[in-house]
């Protein structure tokens, strides 16, 4: 068979298509028990949304920078569950005491325990690879 340009761009497409589908629709790895009830993780990201604490905390680096990441929060020796549940009735300088239910206050420490399941924070601990992931440097 001899390689013309049409069939060198007719085996780079289905090798692209190939490796499309190996990453899109392969399994992703999920703990089989993740720690946190997904439904009230989705419920406590709603109110996360609609208090705006976007603004003042980070979530993976991103957002604002009065208050701070709360990404590992939940398993942080020194905070944890019974600390930020204290901050959100309490409030601090910075930050207001907010009308929560204590539904609302379990959604949020839902959510939060599902953003600490997910990964770390520091993207400094991060490096890319050649085919464009990220991965956690062993050292940090």
């Amino acid at each position: 068979m001899k390689l013309n340009a049409t069939n060198v761009f007719l085996i780079l497409c289905a090798s692209f298509l190939v490796f499309s589908f190996s990453i899109y629709l392969g399994p992703l790895s999920k703990k089989a028990n993740p720690g946190f009830n997904s439904e009230e993780a989705a419920r406590g990201r709603l109110i996360w949304q609609n208090h705006n604490c976007q603004s003042c905390h980070q979530l993976y680096g991103l957002g604002g920078y009065l208050g701070p990441d709360l990404t590992n929060v939940i398993s942080d020796a020194r905070k944890g569950e019974v600390v930020i549940r204290a901050l959100m009735k309490s409030g601090t300088k910075q930050m207001p005491a907010y009308d929560l239910s204590e539904n609302e206050i379990h959604g949020l420490l839902e959510f939060l325990k599902s953003v600490d399941a997910s990964g770390v924070a520091d993207p400094r601990s991060f490096t890319n690879t050649n085919f464009g992931m990220i991965e956690k440097h062993e050292n940090k």
